[in-house]
């Protein structure tokens, strides 16, 4: 059986299904009560488990990986999978990034590549150990982050799940540092390699180095 999970990567999915969801001009906004009944997002159930899984993240409790991976299912059963995960991965990463200290972060984005790499490998390997029981290592200019045991990889066809793990290490990079190159999905534990693996380019801001 799967240890539980961070309420934070539940929590980034149904945030994401209710973003994607959402009027996006003023006509829909007029007829709102009537797309809750059309839009999953907007329901009263994604409403009342944001709520829930808020407070879970507040009071640091875990959550059941079965239950995690239920709602990855069931935004794998979208037409607009893929494009809902990459926007967990970006909401989650955003949240992981506002747990590091001010100072730390205009570190990152100020100081040389040469003192600012290592301070977002560290806080890149503490992400994928705390949030996503994942490991990450460097080899040479770039870095491999690899999860055993993903919540989202069995979610829906053509590996669209895992886009959510490679879209919050690109957005954490991005955030941390200014700058990513290429996130490739090197290994996939669909296809029964033992577990999903990406691969990241480091690519420095401009005038960093």
């Amino acid at each position: 059986m799967s240890e539980p999970v961070d309420p934070l990567i539940p929590l980034s999915l149904l945030e994401a299904v209710r973003r994607v969801d959402m009027p996006d001009n003023d006509l829909e906004a007029e007829f709102v009560h009537e797309l809750r009944n059309k839009r999953f997002g907007l329901s009263d159930t994604v409403f009342a488990q944001i709520k829930r899984f808020t407070e879970a993240v507040r009071r640091k409790q875990r959550t059941d990986f079965g239950e995690a991976a239920g709602i990855a299912r069931l935004i794998g059963r979208r037409p607009d999978a893929e494009a809902v995960f990459r926007e967990a991965g970006r909401c989650f990463a955003r949240q992981v990034y506002g747990t590091i200290s001010p100072v730390t972060r205009r570190m990152m984005r100020s100081l040389p590549a040469l003192f600012t790499r290592p301070i977002a490998l560290r806080h890149v390997r503490r992400v994928a150990q705390r949030y996503m029981r994942g490991s990450v290592r460097r080899v040479g200019g770039t870095i491999m982050m690899e999860v055993v045991d993903s919540v989202t990889r069995d979610a829906a066809p053509k590996l669209a799940g895992c886009a959510f793990y490679e879209s919050a290490l690109r957005e954490l990079i991005q955030l941390m540092v200014g700058g990513v190159g290429a996130v490739d999905h090197v290994r996939c534990a669909t296809r029964s390699e033992g577990s999903c693996e990406w691969r990241a380019e480091w690519r420095p801001v401009r005038g960093k180095g």
